[in-house]
């Protein structure tokens, strides 16, 4: 099996506080790095399930070897269903600890045929579960002028939406767009300014991937399904990689921890305390300088952790 290790893979099984017989949920199985490690923390009476919703990932040599280990499950599905999977179970309330680890893993950008990757010519997909929903190629061809500017802008933070958009619209009329070298030839005609180190394509190929996973959507409704699901002192964890990512695990764990921010209401009642579900367990937690060294990606990584209450 691979030897990879995954972004902040110690400081993760660390804050998990990994109990022997404890039951732990990872959201992105991935390339298993963390189940693996997960498995080996866990005694004979543990259990680990993980999810993912791409089917590479669920059919790789890494998930073959992983299910012969009678401790460990695995299911393949969107973020969404977590409180599906775990009332199958009869876990709900039970669960010790939950992992998930957001972003594109690198297998997914290294193979050409996925269409995350810029500097790789193939399909414009990018759907990270290939067996449905709509492709890059085919969302670009139908999404109109208005929300492609908008989903540009909130998702890829690019100032040039407004041109990327009219650009996208007059290309589709002629040829449309079922590559990524053309969706990337057409972006490096339309942006008129590079950003020094980031390659042109960075924030739409984003904002395009974002857009068609639901992927913010999915984060959002995994977060409160995952303090439904965690037992009492239960861990959650999560690593982001992009601002986006972790601007809405921040708001909702301190949401859960210390209320909404509302000056009228201050302070805060009984009831309304009591109904807090978290406790927030320090603050972000980053890559230390030998990671950073080894490990680019590592650079916009940020953990957060909180504990049920």
């Amino acid at each position: 099996m691979s030897t990879h290790l995954p972004v902040l893979y110690s400081e993760a099984l660390h804050e998990l506080s990994i109990k022997p017989d404890g039951i732990y949920i990872d959201c992105t199985f991935g390339r298993g790095g963390h189940s693996k490690g997960l498995l080996q923390e866990l005694g004979p009476q543990g259990r680990l399930l993980a999810l993912d919703r791409d089917l590479d990932a669920i059919n790789s040599e890494v998930a073959a070897e992983l299910l012969k280990d009678s401790r460990f499950e695995l299911e393949h599905c969107c973020f969404s269903q977590l409180q599906e999977v775990v009332n199958q179970r009869g876990w709900q309330g039970k669960v010790d600890g939950i992992l998930m680890d957001f972003g594109v893993s690198s297998p997914q950008l290294d193979n050409a045929d996925r269409g995350f990757s810029f500097m790789k010519d193939g399909p414009l997909d990018m759907r990270m579960d290939c067996s449905q929903g709509v492709s890059a190629a085919e969302w670009l061809a139908t999404v109109s002028e208005q929300d492609l500017i908008r989903v540009l802008y909130d998702y890829g933070e690019e100032r040039f939406a407004r041109r990327i958009a009219a650009a996208v619209v007059e290309q589709r009329i002629e040829v449309p767009l079922e590559t990524t070298q053309q969706f990337v030839g057409l972006l490096v005609e339309a942006i008129p300014f590079k950003e020094k180190h980031k390659h042109p394509a960075t924030r739409s190929f984003q904002a395009v991937r974002i857009a068609v996973n639901r992927e913010l959507e999915e984060i959002s409704s995994v977060l409160d399904q995952a303090v439904n699901v965690l037992g009492s002192a239960g861990r959650l964890v999560v690593i982001s990689f992009h601002s986006l990512e972790d601007r809405i695990v921040k708001r909702f764990i301190r949401d859960e921890s210390r209320g909404k921010y509302n000056p009228v209401k201050l302070p805060m009642q009984v009831d309304e305390l009591a109904a807090l579900r978290l406790k927030k367990c320090g603050g972000a937690i980053k890559s230390g300088a030998n990671e950073l060294k080894e490990n680019k990606r590592a650079r916009s990584a940020v953990m957060r952790v909180a504990e049920r209450k």
